[in-house]
C-alpha cells in the first residue's frame, strides 16, 4: 500500500500514513495520462484565430489587365494570394479544438498521475488544522509554511471543499496553488512537483468510494 508523509496541524512532520487504495493502486499509465494532458490543452485553445481568403478581402471584380500582348504575367484579380492585399490561400478559421476523453479514461489518468508523485514521495497528507489557521488571507504565512516543510517547485495544495482565505493566500504565488479535491485535473497534478493533500479530502473520497460500491453492489 502507498504511504506518504504526514504533517500535524502546526505543520511538523508525524510519520507517515496509508493512501486509500482506490485512488493509489500502484498502476501508472503514461499514454493515458499523455492523452488526457493533450486534450487537457487542446480544449484550452480559444480557436478564434481567422484571416481572409481571396473571397473574403475588398476589390478585384475585374481583371487588372488584359491577357495577353502586355508582356506582364496574367492575372485574373488582384485578390490573388500572390498580390500584396490579397487573401491567404489557406487561412485559418474559427474552429472548436475541443476533444472528448471518456470518462473511465480520465479517472485511469487521474490514478495514474497521483500513483506517479506518490511512487517519488511527493505526495504529503496535511491535518486538517493546518489549514484552519488561515481564518484571512495570508500570503507570507503560506509561503512561510510551504517552505518549513522543505519543499522546492510547483505545489499544488488540494483541500477538502473551498478555502477561500487559501486560494487567496495563494493567488499572488505562482509555485503555490489551491484547489478543491476533485478538481484537480492531471495536468495540474503532473505540472506540480509536490501534491499536499488535506486528511479530511481522502476521508471524504474514501467514504465516497465505499457508497459507490454498494449502490453498484
Amino acid at each position: 500500500m502507498a504511504k506518504a508523509r504526514y504533517y500535524t496541524g502546526d505543520g511538523s512532520e508525524d510519520g507517515t500514513r496509508d493512501l486509500p487504495a482506490h485512488l493509489f493502486d500502484g498502476v501508472v499509465n503514461e499514454s493515458v495520462m499523455h492523452q488526457v494532458v493533450k486534450a487537457h490543452l487542446a480544449n484550452q485553445r480559444q480557436g478564434t484565430a481567422a484571416a481572409k481568403n481571396r473571397a473574403a478581402v475588398r476589390g478585384g471584380s475585374r481583371k487588372p489587365w488584359r491577357q495577353k500582348g502586355t508582356g506582364r504575367a496574367r492575372q485574373g484579380t488582384i485578390r490573388a494570394p500572390q498580390w500584396t492585399g490579397g487573401g491567404l490561400a489557406f487561412p485559418p478559421q474559427p474552429h472548436s479544438w475541443r476533444q472528448r476523453v471518456p470518462r473511465k479514461v480520465r479517472a485511469l489518468a487521474r490514478r495514474s498521475a497521483f500513483n506517479a508523485r506518490a511512487m517519488d514521495d511527493r505526495v504529503l497528507v496535511v491535518e486538517s488544522a493546518f489549514f484552519d489557521q488561515w481564518s484571512e488571507p495570508g500570503t507570507r504565512r503560506l509561503v512561510k509554511a510551504v517552505d518549513g516543510m522543505g519543499l522546492t517547485g510547483r505545489v499544488l495544495i488540494l483541500t477538502d471543499g473551498v478555502r477561500d482565505n487559501l486560494a487567496l493566500s495563494a493567488r499572488n504565488v505562482d509555485e503555490i496553488r489551491v484547489l478543491p479535491f476533485g478538481n484537480e485535473s492531471v495536468y495540474d497534478v503532473l505540472l506540480a512537483h509536490t501534491v499536499i493533500i488535506e486528511s479530511a479530502a481522502l476521508e471524504s473520497s474514501a467514504g465516497a468510494e465505499q457508497d459507490e460500491e454498494t449502490n453498484d453492489a
